[in-house]
């Protein structure tokens, strides 16, 4: 992981600002391999740039790239891609989900579209996500309207045209057994997915608007993470959602906040505001471990996407467009240097060992005589007679 203090870098690839983007992990046989998936306006287009982990960079140049229409109403508006990095969809001004197969090959990458009757002509998407196991696909409507999907079936598992006003944010819990979305009123649903049906509304007073929503993902603590403003101020609830329950908050950013994010590992959760700034957020502590502060400045955060292999994150404003910074958080234990400490505690063990050997007096000097049965007892087993100890 790259530490040390912030460092921040402009998008780079085919030109034109960044719309939105997306990471895309590949586990394959001897690597897990990482790239990012940038959606542009100008033209419209798709692009998937190479993720250099040494130093924490994007390639100059896109390894693909596929040119979405000449109208800026085929413009991206988000990018959601599947858990293996095989697939992505993409939302776009007219109201279209469209599909794309993500073909990796040794140095290139290919877009191949695919077809998916079930979302095209959806209307404007305002969310999108996969459920951690990649099982389930949810959209979320500027009409209010929510549709979950079992994927890659597509078998309507909820379909709820009045789920809200208008959506707001959404999220799939680590098991992929709850779905969170908030609208622009400021309420907020949870949904059972399997059952297709709403489950409960979490609690609010009439002056609270609940915005921005995630779920924990430590698998650890069964957590709801939720933004509520009221007024001008904003704190971060907790909800318990065994019993969804408020548990506490904490007020991180101090000022309204656009956008929510936790990392993939459930360790950091990141905050963007409407002025430009982010913080980044120890989950263990709810302590602020990183500002970024200015970096999309007078423009809100659109959208904050933490890396999953590194402390990483791509955010994106419709001033500034993406930017990549290096997270100034503790790093992290790679494998490779856990293995190479238990070989250095078993190494170290071995030469302790055989130097004590070397240097031991009688106990190990001492040639090995065999011992009388029974005699650290007595003189003699005990007679059959008399087996009774006491």
């Amino acid at each position: 992981m790259a530490g040390g203090s912030e460092y921040s870098v402009a998008a780079v690839g085919g030109g034109g600002k960044v719309a939105c983007a997306a990471w895309i992990r590949r586990r394959e046989e001897k690597a897990t391999r990482v790239f990012a998936a940038y959606g542009r306006p100008s033209p419209p287009a798709l692009e998937v740039l190479g993720f250099d982990s040494v130093h924490c960079s994007l390639s100059e140049e896109p390894l693909a790239r596929i040119v979405l229409g000449e109208d800026s109403e085929d413009a991206p508006r988000g990018i959601a891609v599947h858990p293996t990095g095989d697939e992505l969809v993409c939302v776009t001004a007219n109201g279209w989900c469209r599909l794309f197969k993500l073909v990796f090959e040794e140095l290139t990458v290919r877009f191949i579209e695919s077809k998916a009757p079930a979302l095209e002509s959806v209307g404007p998407q305002k969310c999108l996500a996969f459920s951690t196991d990649g099982a389930k696909f949810a959209i979320g409507g500027e009409d209010g309207h929510l549709r979950i999907f079992h994927w890659p079936s597509m078998k309507v598992l909820l379909d709820e045209p009045k789920a809200h006003k208008s959506f707001r944010d959404m999220d799939i819990s680590l098991d992929s057994e709850f779905l969170v979305s908030t609208s622009t009123d400021g309420t907020a649903r949870i949904w059972k997915i399997d059952e297709g049906v709403p489950l409960v509304n979490l609690t609010r007073s009439s002056d609270e608007k609940i915005e921005c929503c995630r779920f924990s993902r430590d698998g650890m603590k069964p957590f709801l993470f939720c933004t509520v403003a009221k007024g001008t101020k904003v704190v971060t609830v907790v909800w318990n959602i065994s019993d969804w329950a408020r548990i506490g908050y904490k007020r991180l950013l101090g000022k309204p906040v656009s956008t929510l994010s936790v990392s993939m590992d459930g360790k950091f959760l990141a905050l963007g505001s409407h002025d430009g700034d982010f913080c980044v957020v120890d989950v263990k502590e709810m302590e602020i471990s990183h500002w970024s502060k200015k970096l999309h400045l007078g423009s809100p955060v659109y959208a904050i996407e933490f890396c999953p292999t590194e402390r990483v994150v791509i955010s994106t404003s419709p001033q500034w467009g993406a930017e990549l910074t290096i997270l100034n958080v503790p790093a992290d234990w790679k494998e490779w240097q856990v293995w190479l400490i238990l070989l250095a505690l078993f190494l170290t063990s071995a030469i302790l060992f055989y130097v004590f050997y070397q240097n031991s007096g009688s106990f190990w000097g001492v040639p090995h005589q065999p011992t009388k049965p029974w005699s650290v007892l007595n003189e003699a087993p005990p007679s059959p007679e008399n087996q009774n100890p006491w």
